[in-house]
């Protein structure tokens, strides 16, 4: 089941690049493009999204004061980088913000992290908190960037690694899933460390050498 994506942006030339990059990730599909409040809500009511990316600077009304009206979740997209619209959005319900201009793989990562989280949670089965926690890991995973002179599919695949260990793995565990060697696991991970995403603690084993243990936060 493809999550169906509608796009908000006042500017048809940025939804349409918008809406062509969506089309291209897989099982995501955009389902319609509107260039004002008024535009988005009867769209939204008519085509039910799964997801909305939302532009702040409408001419009819802010996009902020859709967030909660369009019955799905909301990705601001927006220049909007004042504070008081960035609380608005988040207090509302907003579950990403992504600042124009960006690199078009920064919207093709959240999306595809906010439909894999999404995937996470269909079906008439109850959830435990193990599975919440780790759909909201995997929600914001799409927020990391590659480091400078590293890879964003390594780095990505490593990100992956992380998450669904759900606990504590060590760099040559983490190499040999990824097929890497264990100095790049190593680099990679003390990358993802450097973000505050990752834990980085040492166990003792009867050698006495401490080893690396790495564990995504949720």
């Amino acid at each position: 089941m493809k999550l169906r994506v509608l796009v908000v942006d006042d500017d048809f030339r940025v939804a349409k690049l918008h809406a062509d990059a969506i089309d291209t990730l897989a099982d995501c599909e955009a389902i319609g493009q509107a260039r004002s409040a008024t535009d988005a809500l009867r769209l939204a009511r008519a085509q039910r999204p799964d997801l909305v990316l939302l532009d702040e600077y409408l001419p009819d009304a802010p996009g902020t004061t859709l967030i909660g009206r369009l019955g799905a979740p909301c990705i601001m997209i927006t220049s909007a980088n004042d504070p008081g619209t960035v609380r608005r959005a988040f207090g509302a319900g907003a579950v990403n913000y992504i600042l124009k201009p960006f690199p078009i793989e920064v919207l093709a990562d959240r999306v595809t992290a906010y439909a894999r989280s999404w995937a996470t949670l269909t079906g008439p089965r109850p959830v435990d908190q193990t599975q919440i926690d780790h759909a909201y890991a995997v929600l914001h995973s799409g927020d990391l960037s590659a480091a400078k002179g590293r890879s964003q599919e390594t780095t990505a695949l490593v990100r992956d690694i992380l998450i669904a260990a759900r606990g504590s793995v060590t760099a040559a565990q983490v190499a040999d899933d990824a097929g890497i060697s264990r100095g790049t696991a190593q680099r990679y991970l003390a990358d993802l460390a450097k973000t505050g995403r990752v834990t980085l603690t040492l166990h003792y084993g009867s050698t006495g050498r401490p080893e690396h243990h790495y564990t995504w936060l949720h």
